[in-house]
């Protein structure tokens, strides 16, 4: 009897795979493409191409309720994210280096909640809490925006850190304990320029998540604490106008150019 030969599966080779595939692309890109190429048009009506012009952009630009909304925007995900990277790095070494410690599992699965939880009911728990803390204590102020933010950046800071982590040769850790090297020493010259791109790719994306989250902020913000993404928003509800096509492209931007930066990073490592 002769030998059956095993072929590999290959999914390209799928009836209508490639369709599929392509109408994909299509509904995910052709909206942001139309949003680009009218950024660009010298007139204010979607649609009709008037010629190729910059002065939505320069518009958006000496604009000083957008420049504030943008500046705090900003402050927000930097603040944000680096209170998130320094946590997730502690619960990432909590998780990773202590065989003693027992609930590390319990510890990656709190973690990892909010990634599934609904972004509304985060939203509706952390206002809540912070309710709670300004009738206890009647302090207000911009730190209530910087928890929420930093509370749900967690997460995606954790992931590329512990993956790093895990992917370290530990050997190197174990080598300068042997050589009398105490463990703050060890974590300052060994661990932590080893974990540093994971750290950088965690600060990333906890940044980008920061930066363009609507519905946290939207619930837990005051008066007079618009971020970007809520001042377009609020913009949106009054008409729409060329000056939020520029803007919009500008984060597109500045999210396509952290995302790359953040891919070089992971496959240079690799």
């Amino acid at each position: 009897m002769a030998e059956r030969r095993l072929t590999a599966f290959d999914v390209r080779r799928l009836p209508g795979f490639a369709a599929i595939a392509v109408s994909a692309f299509v509904l995910l890109y052709l909206p942001i493409v139309i949003l680009v190429s009218n950024s660009f048009n010298a007139g204010a009506h979607i649609g009709t191409w008037e010629g190729f012009s910059l002065q939505w952009y320069a518009a958006a630009w000496h604009n000083d309720a957008i420049r504030a909304a943008a500046a705090r925007s900003l402050q927000l995900a930097v603040t944000a994210a680096g209170i998130a990277v320094v946590v997730a790095t502690m619960a990432a070494l909590a998780t990773t280096r202590t065989t003693s410690f027992g609930p590390r599992r319990l510890i990656y699965l709190v973690i990892s909640q909010p990634l599934m939880v609904p972004e509304i009911v985060m939203a509706v728990a952390l206002l809540l809490l912070f309710s709670l803390v300004r009738q206890a204590t009647g302090l207000g102020g911009m730190g209530y925006l910087v928890g929420a933010h930093a509370t749900f950046c967690i997460p995606f800071a954790y992931m590329p850190i512990r993956a790093r982590l895990e992917g370290m040769d530990y050997n190197m850790e174990i080598a300068a304990a042997d050589l009398y090297a105490a463990p703050l020493t060890t974590f300052r010259r060994v661990t932590l320029p080893l974990l540093m791109p994971g750290i950088l790719a965690g600060f990333m994306l906890a940044f980008v998540i920061s930066l363009d989250n609507v519905v946290i902020t939207q619930f837990v913000k005051s008066a007079g604490q618009e971020t970007l993404p809520t001042f377009l928003l609020g913009q949106m509800r009054r008409g729409m106008t060329p000056e939020i096509y520029a803007v919009s492209t500008l984060l597109v931007t500045l999210s396509i150019s952290i995302v790359s930066v953040f891919f070089v990073i992971n496959r240079k490592e690799r």
